[in-house]
């Protein structure tokens, strides 16, 4: 369910939602923050998936082979973003394969919006992030990365999946959305699964 404070845009004349039923939430405006410190760890977190996507290989088997290559450090919102996956994947999966319909599946996904798209439904489904920001993120990265479909099918898809999350209460004094840590939203647990890529023009290193 969608939080009482999210502007729901009416699609334009001719425009066709990605999945049935999905609806357009005005997302918050990240021209000013496209290269904060959170966002350069998403981009990081989607380099990691991307190359584990690539290779077929478990996460966490990435992680340890740029280690052991010299690669950059990981940071620490990365680490908390992969190790998350890693954790819930089975489950982040199927609620993005449940929110496809038609012949659209995770596997028929270009590698940039599946990983994008995981990233976007741990922060929504495991933590208690502003979904405004977790979707604008999305959409922030794909625009970058992807291309203009890519940034319209991930808005429908996010914003169907932020449908069904339920309202997480903010404590008085609470810090503002995206500003710190990341707060688990509950305790449910996964096997981590790792989903075969369909062929595309390879990429290494998206988030450097």
């Amino acid at each position: 369910m969608s939080q009482p404070d999210d502007e729901i845009i009416p699609l334009a004349h001719g425009e066709h939602p990605p999945v049935p039923d999905a609806v357009k939430i005005a997302s918050t405006d990240l021209a000013e923050a496209h290269h904060s410190t959170r966002t350069k760890a998403r981009k990081q977190a989607l380099d990691v998936l991307f190359q584990a996507d690539l290779r077929n290989e478990a996460v966490h088997r990435t992680m340890a082979r740029r280690t052991e290559q010299g690669e950059p450090a990981l940071r620490d919102f990365t680490r908390q973003i992969l190790d998350g996956y890693s954790e819930h994947g089975h489950e982040i999966n199927e609620h993005i394969d449940r929110a496809l319909t038609g012949d659209w599946t995770l596997e028929r996904m270009s590698r940039v919006d599946r990983n994008l798209a995981r990233i976007a439904v741990w922060e929504l489904d495991f933590t208690t992030i502003d979904l405004k920001v977790a979707i604008s993120e999305a959409m922030e990265l794909a625009n970058e990365l992807s291309n203009d479909e890519s940034v319209t099918f991930l808005n429908g898809l996010l914003a169907r999946i932020a449908e069904e999350r339920p309202a997480i209460p903010t404590a008085p004094g609470a810090e503002a959305p995206d500003a710190g840590p990341v707060e688990p939203a509950g305790d449910a647990s996964a096997e981590p699964a790792d989903n075969g890529a369909v062929a595309e023009q390879d990429s290494e290193n998206i988030g450097q």
